[in-house]
């Protein structure tokens, strides 16, 4: 398994209650971009629409090696994801009550498709967001001077 692009911002704006891994249906070129890790997941969101799954805002850039007969792609297009009936029923339920969203959370390669980590989040509220921060730097700092005392 090959991790090609990760959403970090999903980590600080949401609590990932769970992690469904999901096929990702592309297009000609989008495969070879993907390989290539010109991906951006970080405006992504994952929306149900008509009992499917659909990967909005993320952003593969189009392969520039591609010669000028190739039909490129579109880099922020709506791509399909690829998981089992029952898991889409129940992730989209869990969307309709109220403080749940599905964010990517990581593109990556294995065996020879792209996969993409699908999160169950709640949204943190602003001061929870500080308190993270502050309780971060407050373990860097205790790492710093533990570090040299050694």
């Amino acid at each position: 398994m090959k991790n090609i692009a990760t959403n970090r911002k999903a980590y600080h704006n949401y609590y990932i209650e769970e992690v469904f891994e999901a096929g990702i249906v592309l297009w000609g070129t989008e495969i070879k971009s993907v390989r290539a890790g010109r991906v951006s997941l970080n405006e992504a969101y994952v929306k149900p629409r008509e009992g499917e799954l659909w990967l909005v805002g993320a952003h593969i850039a189009r392969y520039e090696a591609a010669s000028a007969f190739t039909k490129s792609h579109e880099p922020n297009r709506d791509r399909k994801l690829l998981l089992k009936r029952d898991e889409i029923t129940t992730l989209s339920r869990k969307v309709a009550e109220k403080g749940y969203t599905l964010v990517p959370v990581s593109l990556y390669i294995k065996g020879r498709l792209a996969k993409i980590g699908v999160g169950l989040g709640r949204g943190k509220k602003q001061y929870e967001k500080k308190d993270a921060i502050i309780e971060k730097e407050v373990k860097r700092e205790i790492g710093r001077t533990l570090k040299r005392r050694v």
